[in-house]
């Protein structure tokens, strides 16, 4: 039997939805299905101002956009993340500053956070990682004394909460994921979202090409022309569409992980018992969506060992992100071994299992046999 690593948790609501958006026969963005989908999101964050976008990484841009770096801002963001964070970055021609990640949570170090602030910080980029969140107020009132903006990367936090908040809303922006591979999946797909009537104002303005298009569309002007730099992060309505209909099966989705996720770490405690890995780790702040499933192992040597283990038995495990500040580009910036020295031991040692609604009973038991036998 082979095991995928992922499948996306599609049914005939969501056929049906798309259909729907199909014969509407309004696909371009901002259509009804977009005002729908936003709506819901707004009332599900708690939040004034959902734009969606086409991916995550257009929420990372837009909002990287809207702060208008200017060259030599620094935005600090942790090595453990993936490409597309450090990419809105570069983009703005600011300066990537890297950060430590804790041992526990695989979370930014907010210690080694305040030694990188400078007076050229501008912005810092936490990341939630498989559901869980820094300690966000902590970082939150590191930032606030030197007008320090925080904009999360919340790709794998839809539906965790950090402090009774939804993952994504405590700094000044969030960027949402509904890429294939997350929790609620339209293919590709994201989101800004913000509080901040200001800069979403602002990052509007460059969501519909650099023109004041949604004042024209609110009646606050008699017509809409260019006003600023921008781009077209709009997904189209069949998007969205599928966005609405994901997110009705939320209860069934997060159910559903919780068990398997809760389920991997009983059968697994005794290896940690035992010291063979270590679980993850969350904190009483944080309600996990159980994103990821992740351990690990003593080494690189015996992760790499279990990982053939595992793809002979047709098991679709695998490994997470490569340091950045080790890639091509991250030695560019100067950065060398031994500069983040967890996320260099942890991007070596995690081993990530499969997770997701349709993983049948069975399939999860031949997972964690397969892991045990490992062990054994």
């Amino acid at each position: 039997m082979n095991i995928p690593f992922h499948s996306p948790f599609y049914d005939e609501r969501d056929a049906a939805a798309l259909t729907a958006a199909l014969r509407a026969g309004t696909l371009v963005g901002d259509g009804p299905h977009t005002e729908r989908a936003s709506a819901a999101l707004c009332s599900l964050l708690g939040v004034r101002h959902v734009m969606l976008t086409t991916s995550c990484t257009h929420a990372l841009e837009l909002a990287m956009m809207a702060l208008d770096l200017k060259p030599g801002d620094e935005v600090l963001v942790p090595s453990f993340t993936f490409v597309s964070t450090t990419n809105a970055i570069l983009r703005e021609r600011a300066r990537c500053v890297f950060v430590d990640i804790r041992p526990d949570t695989l979370t930014m170090d907010l210690g080694d956070l305040e030694r990188r602030i400078t007076k050229r910080t501008r912005a810092i980029i936490p990341v939630v990682y498989a559901g869980v969140s820094p300690d966000m107020d902590a970082l939150v009132a590191l930032a606030r004394p030197g007008g320090i903006r925080v904009v999360e990367d919340a790709a794998q936090g839809m539906c965790a909460m950090y402090r009774e908040r939804p993952a994504g809303t405590t700094g000044d922006a969030g960027c949402l994921s509904f890429h294939e591979t997350k929790n609620y999946s339209t293919g590709e797909g994201g989101a800004l979202v913000t509080n901040d009537d200001v800069f979403a104002q602002r990052a509007e303005i460059i969501r519909e090409k650099g023109t004041n298009r949604k004042q024209f569309l609110l009646g606050l002007v008699d017509k809409y022309t260019w006003v600023d730099v921008g781009s077209s992060f709009l997904p189209p309505d069949t998007m969205a569409a599928l966005l609405v209909s994901q997110l009705e099966k939320r209860e069934v989705i997060q159910g559903r992980r919780k068990e398997i996720h809760e389920r991997y770490n009983e059968a697994f405690a005794p290896l940690a018992g035992e010291v063979k890995l270590t679980l993850p780790v969350i904190p009483d702040w944080v309600v996990s969506n159980h994103h990821i499933y992740y351990v690990l192992m003593q080494s690189e040597a015996v992760r790499n060992d279990a990982l053939k283990f595992l793809h002979a038995r047709g098991i679709g495990a695998t490994f997470h992100y490569l340091p950045l500040h080790l890639s091509p580009v991250g030695r560019t910036l100067g950065y060398r071994e031994g500069d983040f020295p967890v996320t260099e031991s942890v991007c070596g040692r995690l081993l990530r299992l499969p997770i997701y609604p349709s993983l049948a009973g069975e399939q999860q038991a031949l997972v964690i046999r397969a892991m045990l036998e490992f062990f054994a």
